[in-house]
């Protein structure tokens, strides 16, 4: 379970005094109770904190491209070394060519087969591949694909 692993990283960056690894770890940790809460379980499946822990990831490369345009390099920095430290929680993310699999899978097992089907595709593609890839590239490899 991820929140166990946060909660062993948190005391060893309250121990190490790493600032921005603990402010991270409790972001997170934060953002994994809150949807507990939400959603009223009282643990959450490996998908759920994949798709937080995505969240998570998106939120801070949209702050980096925001401060980046209003001139805030001291922000952007801080945001990045946030970023690589989610990054050592996502799972292995997928290449192109195993996305392109899963997408062309999936069109065969639902007979998707032209542009009108990527609503389908792509609410059958996101449990399989939320946490593991950029859901905006799995978007654009979708279209794509129906596209041809």
């Amino acid at each position: 379970m991820l929140l166990e692993k946060l909660a062993e990283d948190l005391k060893t960056a309250m121990k190490s005094k790493d600032k921005d690894r603990l402010d991270t770890i409790r972001a997170l940790k934060t953002a994994l109770m809150n949807e507990k809460i939400k959603l009223m379980v009282d643990n959450l499946t490996e998908e759920q904190e994949n798709g937080i822990l995505a969240r998570e990831v998106k939120q801070r490369k949209d702050s980096i491209v925001d401060f980046k345009k209003a001139s805030r390099q001291d922000l952007v920095e801080n945001e990045e070394r946030q970023l690589k430290i989610l990054d050592t929680y996502l799972p292995k993310q997928l290449d192109r060519e195993e996305i392109i699999a899963i997408i062309n899978k999936t069109c065969q097992e639902i007979g998707a087969s032209s542009i009108k089907d990527m609503g389908k595709v792509m609410s059958t593609i996101s449990p399989l591949v939320k946490g593991k890839a950029d859901m905006a590239s799995v978007n654009g490899l979708v279209k794509e694909i129906l596209s041809k």
